[in-house]
């Protein structure tokens, strides 16, 4: 089945999700099965992506008009679409620069790849500027790491929490505490376990 996601910017009527709904429709999903939102891409408060991918499931496709509708940035879409990936959902761009985009296609995986490859080189350019830094700073007698923002009780709570798809997502940041994108460090949308939760729990990452 195929799920569609819309987005605008702006919550005051200059703008409208007509063009995305018809070419989402035009595309080949029903009216009913797009999710939409009316807020700028940047903020982690989007309960209609949370309510769309909760409600996906294997085999399903997850369809969008341009790639810049999904991701607040490209490491937040790279994560999205292999989170997606690793439930066994396809990730499909209509138009703009990630038209060819189609993970549901071997040509379309191949465009994603370099994607994720550019998101891994900024992932590894930020970790050499994090441990050069960590190293000067032990140089000069100061310690530094990692700082975790919830506890072991926690992290299981939001686990479970974030595999029920009734739950509310802002209402258990509240109660954590904490933000979206810190949530989305120790667990998945769809609850499972990210490099934060693992490492609080004692679970070694398969790397």
């Amino acid at each position: 089945m195929k799920l569609g996601y819309a987005r605008v910017s702006k919550a005051d009527g200059s703008q409208t999700l007509d063009l995305q709904m018809d070419a989402l429709t035009e595309a080949g999903v029903n009216k009913s099965n797009i999710y939409q939102d009316q807020a700028s891409g940047k903020k982690d408060d989007r309960p209609g992506l949370e309510s769309c991918l909760k409600a996906l499931r294997e085999n399903d496709t997850l369809v969008v008009w341009k790639l810049d509708r999904l991701g607040r940035d490209l490491r937040h879409l790279v994560n999205t679409v292999q989170d997606l990936s690793e439930r066994g959902i396809g990730f499909k761009v209509l138009t703009g620069q990630g038209a060819n985009i189609d993970t549901t296609t071997a040509s379309g995986k191949l465009v994603f790849g370099i994607f994720a490859a550019l998101a891994e080189f900024e992932r590894e350019l930020i970790r050499e500027r994090t441990m050069a830094g960590l190293k000067s700073a032990r140089a000069r007698g100061k310690k530094g790491g990692r700082k975790f923002h919830l506890t072991k009780s926690q992290v299981r709570l939001a686990q479970a929490s974030m595999k029920d798809k009734d739950t509310n997502v802002s209402e258990l940041c509240r109660e954590l505490e904490i933000s979206r994108q810190t949530l989305y460090r120790y667990v998945s949308p769809n609850g499972e376990l990210r490099d934060y939760g693992k490492q609080v729990l004692g679970i070694k990452s398969e790397n």
